[in-house]
Parts: C-alpha cells; structure tokens; sequence
C-alpha cells in the first residue's frame, strides 16, 4: 500500500500553494489560485451537502475541458464521493449508458453535451450542474432545494463566518483502499467497460511523478489531452495539484497551429503529448527537408550531419515553447523512425507505457537513459511485469503486471474481470512484448491485433502501420489481412497532395510505389499484396488510436 494518503496530498498542497497560480481556461481570463480553487470545492461539498450526497455516491463529469471541470473532479474526490469522469467525444447515447451503468445520482456537465442529452434516458441523476458557472439546469421531479449562488453563498458563509482561510481546508478520511473513479475505456478492440480505481492507484502514479523531479511548485504546464482520460488526468491535473504547478487548460482542438502559438506563451516546463503531435511534425516539417537531395549529401558528412542535428534539436526546442525539461509521450506507440530521429538529434523525449487499468502507468524512464526501442523500465518498487513465454528476454508474449497501480476491477462486470486477470492474480495487459534485463519493457503489439501467416509467423500490423505512415500522401494506414494476403487501407494525405502538382487521380500509382518502397523494409512474411484507397479518416478513440475491431471486417 502507498504510504501518502491521496486525498490528504491535496490538503496539504492547497495549503502550501494558497497564493500560487493553479488552472487557467487558455486564451481567457480565468484563472484559480490554489486558495481560489480549494475556496470553490468548499462551496462544491457545501452543494453536495444540499443534494444529500453520501460517501461513496457516484457523480459523473462530462464536458470540454476547463477549470471548473478541474475543480468538480477535485470536490467530488475530496469529499468522499467518487468521480465518473466521461470523455466529451462520447455520442450521446454513450453518455446515458456510462451515467446509468455507473450509478450516478449527479452531473456536471457542459451546456452543449447536456442540450444533446434527454433527461428521461438518466432517470437517476436527480440534479445536473452547469460546467460554466456550476449553476443548477436540472432537478428531478421532486427535488426542489434552493441550490442558487445566493443560496450556497449564504451556505458558505454561516459554515465560515471568519471568510474562507487555508486552515479551514479538511477533507474526507478517505483510506487508499477505497473506490475513488470509475473509469470508462474507449479501447480500440471492444465495448467501453468502467475501470474502479482506488486511491492506492492513483497516489500510487501521483507519489511517483513526485519522485522524478521533473514538475515543481510554480511550473507551468499546457494541458491539450483530454482529462477524462487516465494519462491526462493523472499527469496533466492531479500530480500538478499535488506539487502545485500551474496547469493551463488548452479547451480545444490541439492543431499545429493553435498549439504552436499555446506553446509559444505558456512556455510549459514539462510537456505531456501523444505520438500523434510529435510525427506530424516530423513527417509535415522535418521529413521533407531531410528528404532534399543537398540535405542528403549534408547528411553524409558526419560534423556537417551532427551541426544539422543541433539545430533541428534548437528550432523544434523552441517551437515547443523553449523552457521544457523533458516531453513524455503516451497513450499509443509512436513510429520507431520518428522515435530514432528525435533520440539522434538528442531532443529531450522518452516514451512511457500505461493503461487505464493501471490509472495509468506502468513503466517511464528519464529521457537520458531512454532506450529508442522500449517504452522505459517497469516502475521500481511499485509494479512488477512478467512475460507470457518461455524466454521473456528474447520470445514475445503477453505483458502481465501487478502492483500498487493495478485496478480492483470492472465496475459490474465480474466475468470481464475475471477475465482480465490470471488465475495467480496479474492483470493481462492484452499487449505483446519482451524485457530486457534491466526490466525495460518492449511492445511488439496487441494480442486481438497479431496476425499469424499462413507459414505460422507472427505480424504486427502497428509495426507495419508505423512505416507505411511515412510514405509520401499517406495520412494513416490499416493493415489487415485478406484471405491469405496482407493488404493496407490507406486515407490519403489529400491536403499534401493539394499543396503539389500531384493529381488524386495519381493516388494509386503513388500509393503502389509505396508498396514496393515499404515492403523493402519488411521480410518476406510481412509483405503487403495491395494497397487499397479509404475513402475516410478511421474512427478513432480519444487517444487518436483507431478502432480496429470496426474494420476487421472491410
């Protein structure tokens, strides 16, 4: 069991951080204090006290990420409830399914994801707040308390006669071992099942960002991933409450542009980001200049290659705002060509390795001593990994773990969490890989994704995937096998082909050449028979990983 007690870790800094700068809405005026913030979750329990929450009552939470969708999180977990966090790209139908399957009495909830929902399909949410301003926009029939600003003002005050001060802060005694978030999956190979974590979960991923003296009391972080995410939340809102960073909350799509300029005047301290941002720099920025034939031959000359290096190292440094320490990337496999590029022109990223069911993580290393191939070392002293097969050195099987970040289970689902463990108690991961021995870990792919050819070899679409993904027009790939022939959808990069004299209609003599390039790269097995045009985008989840398990029959 973690020893720090993770409701007390927020009492504790609110107290020591009460002047600080703690959330602001990006490109708005708002922003909380850590006083401001633990003044707003006092007027929050206030409000639960009102609507006769009991320790252990469900809330849920679904809206565009903001502030007060910090601020709800915080009061729910601190007052002894426990949070539903929903992700916003959730259909509505989803919503209703997650708020009813999950008991929740309570809803915060933006405007417009609560004018697309229809009251009568979440029969037990008895009241729903507004994330704008945290007024009241429903109560049930029956319900009738008086839960206006005037009326919690009036709360506040007779509870705190002598004004709201640091030494008022006292939240629920909440033993780790207690349910604290469920957790809706949006995997990419089946049905959205809700993860019970525990407060030993997350202080146990909290303690351990603490430990790595990458984010410290006044650092200011840009939050652009979605925070009913486990990666995001753990890392983007509850380690910087815990040590009291200043967490800017980007509320909007991340494009390269809007994050670019994010970047620029935040100038964030740590950068927490998934592969998708860091390979369409590379393949939209680096790529075509390295692909010029005077760079080619630069390239060649080694003081001249490591020149060049730096300077690329330099430019992305300070497109990415110039003053982080490290940038983490999660929550999906990054490309091993644009990983090997980044660690060659010795940009400061390292790759981790998580899961929902572990609130997340699993394994990290510092930058330094990151291994291109592997997703770092299995966190010391708080979990342990174990391979499926007779030599995990050297043979693929499944990952298996356990430890202090590992789940209790499936919220009303004893048969999916049954299955997600072994008879000797390690929850199966679903992903493929080795470790080394220094207990690095190394994903091969996921066990519902491995194809095995018609000669008995094992082939990781994701790897193949990955390659492809770098081919000149190519936007994303999905490799699937057909019969018995490997073959590639691909949704084009129709807005490089626009910026260039190439014709749509020289897509597939393109697309074919880039089948002889990639298969270049493959051994025999792996070879792709055909590439075929997708006329969409693949649906993805919220970690902008596709769902496979849609397409399995195209």
């Amino acid at each position: 069991m973690i020893k720090e007690n993770f409701i007390k870790l927020y009492e504790t800094n609110f107290r020591e951080s009460w002047d600080l700068p703690s959330l602001s809405d990006y490109g708005t005026d708002t922003t909380f204090r850590f006083g401001e913030v633990a003044y707003e979750i006092a007027r929050l329990h206030l409000l639960f006290e009102q609507c006769r929450v009991g320790r252990g009552d469900k809330i849920a939470l679904a809206g565009k990420d903001c502030a007060r969708w910090c601020i709800a999180y915080m009061a729910t977990v601190t007052y002894g409830a426990v949070i539903v966090p929903i992700l916003q790209d959730f259909n509505p139908n989803d919503i209703h399914h997650i708020i009813n399957h999950s008991d929740s009495s309570l809803l915060f909830v933006s405007d417009r994801i609560w004018d697309s929902l229809e009251d009568e399909k979440i029969p037990g949410i008895r009241k729903a707040f507004s994330l704008t301003d945290f007024r009241c926009i429903y109560q049930s029939g029956g319900e009738d308390e008086d839960l206006s600003s005037d009326a919690i003002d009036a709360l506040v005050t007779g509870r705190y006669p002598g004004g709201f001060t640091k030494d008022d802060i006292r939240y629920a005694d909440v033993d780790n071992s207690e349910l604290v978030e469920i957790n809706y999956t949006s995997g990419t190979t089946g049905f959205s099942k809700g993860v019970m974590l525990t407060g030993n979960n997350l202080a146990g991923n909290v303690t351990y960002a603490k430990t790595l003296n990458l984010m410290f009391s006044g650092d200011r972080e840009l939050c652009f991933l979605p925070l009913a995410h486990a990666y995001s939340c753990a890392f983007n809102l509850l380690t910087p409450m815990a040590v009291g960073a200043h967490v800017h909350i980007l509320g909007r799509l991340p494009s390269p542009k809007i994050l670019v300029k994010a970047f620029a005047e935040v100038r964030p301290n740590l950068i927490i980001t998934v592969p998708l941002i860091l390979e369409k720099i590379y393949k939209n920025v680096i790529l075509p200049q390295l692909s010029k034939r005077s760079m080619k031959l630069a390239l060649s000359i080694p003081l001249l290659a490591e020149y060049i290096y730096s300077q690329i190292n330099r430019k992305l440094t300070e497109t990415m705002g110039g003053c982080f320490c490290e940038v983490i990337v999660g929550g999906a496999a990054m490309s091993q060509e644009v990983t090997d590029f980044m660690c060659r022109i010795k940009f400061p990223v390292t790759i981790g390795y998580g899961m929902t069911e572990c609130a997340p993580l699993i394994s990290y290393s510092n930058h330094r001593v990151f291994e291109p191939a592997s997703c770092g070392h299995v966190l010391k002293d708080i979990m342990n990994v174990r391979i499926d097969s007779e030599d995990p050195y050297s043979e693929v099987g499944e990952i298996q773990v356990r430890g202090e970040n590992v789940m209790r289970g499936y919220y009303k689902n004893d048969e999916a969490t049954r299955d997600a463990f072994t008879e000797d108690g390690w929850l199966r991961t679903g992903d493929l890989g080795m470790i080394d021995a220094e207990k690095r870990i190394y994903i091969r792919g996921r066990c519902k994704t491995l194809i095995l050819s018609s000669n008995g070899q094992n082939i990781y679409p994701e790897e193949l995937e990955s390659k492809l993904n770098n081919m000149p027009f190519v936007m994303e790939s999905l490799v699937n096998m057909k019969g018995d022939k490997l073959v590639a959808w691909v949704y084009p990069d129709y807005n490089a082909v626009d910026d260039t004299l190439v014709s749509p209609s020289d897509l597939p003599v393109i697309m074919e050449q880039n089948r002889i390039n990639v298969n270049k790269q493959l051994a025999p097995y792996e070879h792709i028979s055909k590439i075929e045009l997708y006329p969409t985008e693949f649906e993805k989840t919220p970690k902008k990983s596709i769902k496979r398990y849609l397409y399995q029959t195209l």
